[in-house]
C-alpha cells in the first residue's frame, strides 16, 4: 500500500505520449470534411478513432475539504459489421488519486477499475443510436481504496441528434455485481449523462455534459450526485494533429454527506478521422 502527498502524473503523460503523438510520428492524417469531423467529434459513438483524456478535480471533499483526482483515459475504437451496422468499443481506464480521509496531505494514487462498454449501432439513420453491453472489471492497483473488488455487468445506451449547430444526447448504462470479493458491498450503480452543444465559429462550441451517477445501495441522503454546470470548447488542429479541447465547471446541487461540492473537468481528445 502506498500513499501520496499529489497526483503524480508522469503515467499521465507518458500514456498520452505513447497513445496520441506517437502515431504522428508514423503518418501525417488526410485531409478531411471539417463539418463532418466536428460532428463526429462530438458524438460518443462515432465512426471515429479517438483518444480522449477525461480529467477531473473533485473539491471541498471532508473531512479536511481535500481533492479528489480522476483521469478517465478512454479511447474508442469503430469495427465496421458490414455495410450496416458498426460496433463501438469504448474502453475506460480510470487513473485515480483518492485522498486518504484520516490525513490532511495523504492519499492513494493508482489504476481504478476499468470499464468497457461495446455499442451495437446502425450506420444510417436520423437518430443517432446504440445499445449494448458494459463491464466493470475489478482491475484497481489498490482493491480497498481504489476499486470495488467487483466484477460488475449491465446494459448501457446512446441516443443522440444533431439538428443545425446543435448536438443534444444522453448516455445511460446501470451495472450490478455479479461476483468478486465476498465482503465487499454489492454494486448497483447507474449513470446518465446528457450532452448538449452549440456550435460556434472557428471550431468553438458551448457545452454541458455533467455526469449523474446514483448508487441504488447506499443510504438515503448519500445515493445520487448531481452536478449542474458547463463550459467551452474546440476542435481544431495541433500541427498535423485533430483533437477536442474543452474546459467545463460544475456545482454539485446534489451530493453524499462530505462529498465534493464541485468539479473541474479538463477534456483534451486526439481525434484519427478516415480520408
Amino acid at each position: 500500500m502506498f500513499l501520496f502527498k499529489r497526483p503524480t502524473h508522469q503515467l499521465t503523460l507518458a500514456l498520452v505520449w505513447i497513445l496520441g503523438v506517437l502515431p504522428l510520428m508514423a503518418q501525417q492524417q488526410p485531409a478531411v470534411d471539417q463539418e463532418a469531423l466536428r460532428k463526429a467529434a462530438q458524438n460518443p459513438i462515432a465512426d471515429l478513432i479517438s483518444v480522449p483524456f477525461q480529467d477531473n478535480w473533485n473539491f471541498n471533499i471532508d473531512p479536511y475539504n481535500r481533492t479528489q483526482n480522476v483521469l478517465n483515459i478512454q479511447p474508442v475504437v469503430p469495427v465496421s459489421l458490414g455495410q450496416n451496422w458498426n460496433l463501438i468499443v469504448r474502453w475506460i481506464a480510470p487513473v485515480v488519486f483518492q485522498p486518504d480521509v484520516s490525513t490532511t496531505d495523504l492519499g492513494f494514487y493508482g489504476l481504478s477499475d476499468m470499464n468497457p462498454s461495446f455499442f451495437f449501432s446502425p450506420k444510417k439513420g436520423k437518430v443517432t443510436w446504440g445499445l449494448g453491453p458494459t463491464f466493470v472489471l475489478p482491475t484497481a492497483m489498490n482493491t480497498e481504496k481504489l476499486g470495488q473488488g467487483k466484477w460488475s455487468m449491465g446494459p448501457t445506451g446512446v441516443l443522440m441528434v444533431q439538428p443545425g449547430k446543435w448536438t443534444i444526447g444522453v448516455l445511460a448504462n446501470n451495472i450490478w455485481s455479479v461476483g468478486g470479493h465476498k465482503d465487499r458491498a454489492e454494486v448497483n450503480q447507474m449513470l446518465f449523462q446528457y450532452f448538449i452543444n452549440y456550435n460556434l465559429k472557428h471550431g468553438y462550441y458551448l457545452t454541458t455534459s455533467p455526469i449523474n451517477t446514483f448508487d441504488w445501495e447506499a443510504p438515503e441522503g448519500s445515493k445520487s450526485v448531481i452536478p449542474v454546470g458547463g463550459g467551452i470548447g474546440r476542435i481544431m488542429k495541433l500541427g498535423p494533429q485533430h483533437v477536442n479541447v474543452s474546459l467545463q465547471g460544475f456545482g454539485n446541487v446534489e451530493h453524499p454527506p462530505g462529498g465534493a461540492t464541485w468539479t473541474l473537468r479538463v477534456f483534451f481528445a486526439f481525434l484519427y478521422p478516415k480520408g
